[in-house]
């Protein structure tokens, strides 16, 4: 089992699976999606989700457009983030910076934070037969868009 101070709990409060903590998860969501370019359509809710979750792992200063990310994510769905994060990285191709106004509406994150568990996590992201899309890539999805709007969720349940 990978880095967790308590080897039966993850940062995010999860009991670890079989191949560990989240991050042992996350690791193998990762290097699936690059040999499946229909579980990568998900990507950036893998991404803003575990990092949400597991905020000792990411930098500071990203966490809260990775919230407002999800939020968008919530309100609009994929294809809105799947845009938002297209027009960036055509902005930063160019030298531009973070378009902030396309999130401005959506709460920042909670200075109270982070919560203490959410209701789906990354350990319970595998299938029933432990693999990530043996039971479709609309299954995959829908467990992905569950913890991102857990994450979300949880978050904004915390109080500053």
């Amino acid at each position: 089992m990978a880095d967790s101070p308590d080897v039966g709990r993850c940062e995010c409060g999860a009991a670890a699976g079989p191949l560990g903590t989240c991050v042992d998860y996350y690791h193998a969501v990762l290097a699936e999606e690059q040999a499946d370019a229909r579980m990568y359509r998900w990507h950036p809710l893998v991404v803003c989700a575990f990092l949400l979750q597991h905020p000792s792992r990411a930098h500071p200063r990203h966490l809260d457009g990775q919230f407002r990310q999800l939020q968008l994510y919530v309100d609009q769905g994929l294809d809105a983030l799947l845009r938002v994060g297209a027009r960036q990285v055509a902005r930063n191709k160019h030298g531009g910076h973070q378009d902030v106004e396309l999130l401005a509406a959506y709460a920042p994150l909670p200075p109270g934070g982070p919560p203490a568990s959410f209701r789906a996590t990354f350990c319970g992201l595998p299938a029933g037969d432990g693999s990530f899309v043996s039971d479709g890539h609309p299954a995959y999805g829908h467990r992905i868009e569950t913890i991102a709007e857990a994450t979300v969720e949880s978050w904004r349940s915390v109080q500053g």
